[in-house]
């Protein structure tokens, strides 16, 4: 091997955080917890069918409401043949699939980079999709939903550990030629952890100046 080569092998992430135990297993914990909140909030939604009007364990407040956001036209964007589809049943479904998918990389089994890279958009058009619900919840249902908040955080997380895995474990996008990447110095250099960090804590701050005053009432 080149002296090069050793060079850019040694550039690489290195360590048990970058290893596929550790990417996959925060991945398999991120999407079993939103897997349990989606059963969750599917229950909520046949209570409430079956039961219109009945308050929810979850319902707070006139802030922390799941009533009021499981009621609202964006818990049911998804209409087919006269009848609307809740939310959360594709949750349970989606959720399933990244189940696998982790549990698939604490297999070490290999998959061709195709799947790779439409699981990380997957992951990402999950994430987009969560927002916009997180966003609707806070600016135009005025309501939010202790289950759906952690949907959402969950989310976020599963996403985080997913890209982390396709760029380290999958190496995605491919090296050119040997080259060091830009993303093997983000995560080698643990840049990754601190934007995680900083993302959360932002995610945290816009709920509480939003609705911080109201969530504690």
């Amino acid at each position: 091997m080149s002296d090069e080569a050793t060079e850019n092998t040694d550039l690489k992430p290195h360590g048990w955080r970058h290893s596929a135990t550790w990417t996959y297993l925060v991945m398999l914990a991120a999407s079993a917890a939103a897997l349990v909140v989606s059963f969750i909030l599917s229950a909520d939604t046949l209570k409430l069918a079956r039961n219109p009007g009945q308050q929810l364990g979850c319902d707070v407040n006139a802030v922390l409401s799941c009533s009021s956001v499981a009621q609202s036209w964006q818990a049911e964007i998804v209409k087919f043949g006269g009848l609307s589809y809740p939310n959360a049943f594709f949750g349970i479904a989606a959720e399933s699939v990244f189940v696998t998918i982790a549990v698939i990389g604490l297999a070490r089994v290999t998959v061709p980079r195709w799947f790779a890279t439409c699981t990380w958009l997957g992951g990402l058009a999950a994430l987009a999709y969560s927002y916009w619900l997180t966003s609707q919840s806070l600016f135009v249902i005025q309501a939010l939903c202790p289950w759906c908040l952690a949907l959402m955080f969950s989310t976020t997380i599963q996403f985080m550990a997913l890209s982390h895995a396709t760029a380290v474990v999958q190496e995605l996008p491919a090296r050119k030629n040997g080259a060091v990447r830009g993303l093997d110095t983000y995560y080698r250099l643990n840049y990754d952890l601190m934007v995680d960090v900083v993302w959360i804590l932002a995610l945290v701050a816009i709920i509480m100046v939003k609705d911080g005053p109201m969530i504690f009432r």
